[in-house]
């Protein structure tokens, strides 16, 4: 099996998992767009050797993430396009937190996302990261606070 094919089985298997997650942590889909593309770019470069899939996925997360933050700091950092204007909510509750979501701080929504839509377990969450468990945790619980007062705070309104 080439380079070639072995990347795009990769990018089939992996490719919307990395997609969202950039989508999640830039609100823009220009920019998850670049991060996807820098994703994948330093896989084939890399050409890193893997001894689970498991492995490899955590190492597609990682990336990810770093891209996002690199992105995030860069002084040419484009206007974004809002996370609720990119992916249309199913229904108006769904809209809502959505635009909450937005509200948060990237520590916050990364470690969201990898739980509750990735479905990861803190400890895992933490190797991704890099981060301790204790840490991720702590982040799942302010992040899930913050939730809740921004959907009060709302719903006072």
């Amino acid at each position: 099996m080439g380079e070639e094919t072995g990347l795009r089985q990769v990018m089939e298997r992996y490719g919307d998992m990395v997609y969202r997650l950039a989508l999640a942590q830039t609100h823009s889909s220009h920019d998850a767009d670049d991060v996807f593309q820098e994703v994948f770019l330093r896989y084939l470069r890399a050409a890193p050797a893997f001894r689970e899939e498991e492995h490899r996925k955590a190492w597609l997360l990682r990336v990810t993430v770093n891209c996002c933050k690199k992105l995030h700091g860069s002084f040419w950092r484009r206007h974004t396009v809002a996370l609720s204007e990119t992916l249309p909510a199913q229904n108006p509750e769904e809209g809502e937190l959505l635009g909450l979501l937005e509200g948060l701080p990237p520590k916050y929504r990364a470690v969201l996302h990898l739980y509750y839509y990735e479905g990861y377990a803190t400890e895992e969450i933490a190797a991704i990261l890099g981060r301790s468990p204790g840490t991720v945790r702590s982040q799942l619980s302010r992040g899930r606070a913050l939730l809740r007062d921004a959907w009060k705070g709302a719903e006072e309104l």
